[in-house]
């Protein structure tokens, strides 16, 4: 496919970015592009916001899953772009313009090609949240059409273009949101002793949550706990009734997970009692870990060396978090990251990876799956 006609398709789905479950414009682009495509191999269905399409092997043993997740992220955009987004308040600041850009190129290709084996191609939304590959995979769409083994990339903008890292194993982090509200007493702010300020409540149970990845998680092991918002009171003469704090979790092991959270209700209840308030905690989206399938990555990682120019690195595990775990549990796979060669990073408002690095995916992709299919 032409790589000029993939720029301008990016160009046009950064400017619709959407939140999840709220992808209806992204939907209806997608399949209009989609029903554009020759249709004798492939089949199509919608999930909610979401769109699976089933091209038919000419003789397939097995089905080839290939995943793009299509939501945006709330945030203003303040990239240099001519192109940007539309929508106030949203943007495509972690990639997944590019993501499903790439699949398109993809299935384009194959949708002219025929594979031996049967591909499926998940355009999945509400990555970001709420989470949106559970109840995708219990869907009767993806009962019927499940993959015997499943695909997918995340760009880097760390990386350079022609550069693809991934590695067995461990790959992306357990993650759960974090929000905890504290309710006190308001009043003047001439009379602190009257109420119960929630404010320095906040304050200091901030203070305490960043204890617990030094004095309560094995040093060996790894994990985070970001607070990246607080929220409380109403004008600068009134004692805050009202605070919330909102957050990120992020560990490599389940059990460094259930003991953060273990302490952060430790710590809370501490609040309750010290500051004479309520207090409630919400986790918000949890995602389990990426764990790549072993052998299917090392399959991956000797074909990239033995078949293409792309650099190929064995990375270390990050603390990112992806809901793509939830297919790795179900099915056998792996993601991958691709070089973007930005210097600001996911979920940043300027972030602009380059272009360049959709055809390196799509040919890769395209020969990756011609040689699953063929072996």
């Amino acid at each position: 496919m032409d790589g000029s006609k993939l720029v301008e398709v990016r160009r046009a789905l950064h400017q619709i970015p959407e939140l999840g479950f709220e992808e209806v414009k992204t939907q209806a682009f997608l399949l209009e592009y989609i029903n554009q495509l020759p249709q004798a191999y492939l089949e199509i269905k919608t999930w909610k916001t979401g769109i699976v399409v089933k091209v038919q092997g000419s003789d397939p043993s097995k089905m080839i899953g290939y995943r793009a997740d299509i939501d945006g992220l709330p945030m203003d955009e303040e990239t240099s772009y001519s192109f940007r987004s539309t929508h106030p308040g949203k943007m495509h600041a972690c990639g997944h313009d590019l993501h499903m850009t790439i699949a398109l190129g993809v299935l384009t290709h194959f949708s002219k090609a025929q594979p031996k084996d049967n591909l499926l191609f998940i355009f999945q939304p509400a990555e970001e949240g709420p989470g949106g590959a559970q109840p995708m995979l219990a869907s009767d769409i993806l009962k019927e059409w499940r993959p015997d083994q499943i695909v997918a990339l995340h760009i880097a903008p760390e990386y350079p273009v022609g550069t693809i890292a991934t590695r067995e194993g461990l790959l992306f982090a357990n993650t759960s949101e974090l929000f905890i509200d504290l309710k006190g007493q308001g009043g003047h702010a001439a009379y602190p002793h009257t109420t119960r300020d929630m404010i320095v409540a906040g304050a200091y149970l901030v203070t305490q949550l960043q204890s617990i990845v030094s004095r309560n998680v094995d040093p060996l092991d790894s994990a985070v706990v970001t607070i990246g918002k607080i929220t409380g009171g109403t004008k600068q003469n009134i004692i805050a009734e009202k605070a919330r704090i909102e957050g990120t979790i992020r560990t490599l092991s389940i059990e460094s997970m259930q003991k953060v959270k273990q302490r952060i209700e430790a710590l809370v209840k501490g609040i309750e009692a010290g500051f004479e308030c309520s207090a409630t905690i919400d986790y918000g989206a949890n995602y389990c870990q990426v764990f790549n399938d072993e052998k299917l990555t090392r399959e991956f990682i000797n074909f990239t060396r033995d078949h293409s120019s792309i650099e190929l690195i064995e990375c270390t595990e990050a603390m990112t978090g992806e809901d793509f775990g939830y297919f790795l549990e179900e099915i056998p796979g792996f993601m991958f990251w691709l070089g973007v060669n930005s210097p600001y990073g996911l979920h940043d408002n300027r972030l602009e990876p380059s272009e360049q690095a959709i055809e390196v995916a799509v040919t890769h992709l395209i020969n990756y799956l011609h040689y699953k299919s063929e072996n």
